[in-house]
């Protein structure tokens, strides 16, 4: 992978470096970061970190975390470790499929884990085989929540961001096995169908589900101009790196 190139995110207090042609994370892996609630002194688990956009916001937020990010391209997990180090971000990296983990890895359990699955089921593929890989689903997507599950401590939190008509996979993929369930959707619009939802989850809880009122990334009724419009909350948490708040007052 020799055609690369650097992007801002938060507004410049991250600088990542990303395939041209492959793929790239952008907002979805923000939102992601953003909507994890973990605190400092707590270890945090992302399976399929790509470049590892998601795992360095949520590293830049909150200090004195214990990262480890899993990505089974040998080309992205090296970019996640050199973005690692420029961004002056602690964390481990691991080359590996998340069906066939390290044995080291599977004896830790961890307080979050964070996932973008891929979105699509099928199609035409991207030629680039690596933005194909990234985006079209090759392992189950309750295989992915699977192994989330089994790497999360009891009581632990899995962060999910996934489309919007895939969330009945998500909670069928929970239940039994966790609660406390937080629906986030997200609009690109105020009046639009949600496309995104995050998905909170706690390991081993009961608490009833909650359907939030949707995150509205835009301003305008409609894109008239190339202009950005975003809404201040999502100028909160793209641009400044605020925390999303799904109502937790505290993790322990």
């Amino acid at each position: 992978m020799t055609d690369l190139r650097t992007d801002d995110f938060l507004d410049g207090r991250l600088q990542i470096t990303q395939p041209v042609r492959g793929y790239r994370s952008g907002t979805d892996a923000v939102m992601l970061a953003a909507a994890c609630p973990a605190q400092t002194g707590q270890s945090v688990l992302e399976l399929g970190c790509g470049a590892g956009v998601a795992v360095l916001c949520l590293g830049w937020r909150v200090r004195g975390l214990s990262i480890t990010g899993v990505e089974q391209q040998g080309a992205y997990a090296d970019l996640a470790r050199q973005n690692a180090e420029r961004n002056l971000v602690a964390m481990q990296i691991v080359t590996s499929d998340l069906q066939a983990l390290p044995a080291a890895l599977r004896a830790t359990s961890f307080d979050h884990v964070m996932m973008n699955p891929p979105y699509f089921l099928g199609g035409t593929l991207a030629p680039d085989r690596g933005r194909a890989i990234s985006r079209t689903e090759a392992t189950p997507l309750d295989l992915w929540v699977d192994a989330g599950l089994r790497r999360l401590r009891p009581g632990g939190w899995l962060t999910m961001i996934q489309r919007a008509d895939r969330l009945d996979g998500l909670i069928c993929a929970l239940a039994g096995r966790a609660g406390a369930i937080t629906v986030l959707p997200i609009a690109a619009r105020q009046g639009r169908d949600a496309g995104r939802v995050i998905v909170l989850a706690r390991k081993g809880a009961r608490a009833p589900m909650r359907l939030m009122a949707p995150f509205v990334l835009h301003q305008a009724p409609r894109h008239e101009t190339d202009a950005e419009d975003l809404t201040l909350q999502a100028m909160q948490v793209l641009r400044d790196g605020s925390p999303i708040r799904l109502g937790i007052a505290k993790v322990p």
